[in-house]
């Protein structure tokens, strides 16, 4: 018979546990439809937010930073990053429509 190895578990606190200094996390506004917007999460699954959780004048298609934890949160509008994401959405729309209009279709 196999004798099984005698492991100790060790309860760790708060306050021994090292505090990971985490990056700030992104978000997508998808959707805004009254007092909700769903937000489009790092891993690509949605969320319905309270609209006013968010930054004021938040608009579709804003990528969202959070910072902190907890209480701690804050949110901002990546005005650079949303307008990157806006001119590569247009970019990729323009070239899907600039295809030939007759004739047959290239899959």
């Amino acid at each position: 018979m196999a004798r099984r190895k005698r492991t100790r578990s060790v309860l760790r606190t708060a306050a021994s546990t090292p505090k990971v200094e985490q990056a700030p996390t992104r978000v997508v506004i998808d959707a805004l439809e009254g007092d909700k917007a769903r937000v489009e999460l790092p891993d690509g699954t949605t969320a319905d937010w309270d609209r006013a959780s968010l930054p004021t004048g938040v608009r579709e298609g804003d990528v969202i930073r959070i910072e902190g934890e907890g209480k701690d949160q804050t949110f901002s509008i990546e005005a650079q990053e949303t307008e990157a994401r806006r001119t590569q959405t247009q970019s990729d729309l323009d070239a899907l429509n600039a295809g030939p209009t007759t004739g047959e279709l290239k899959l």
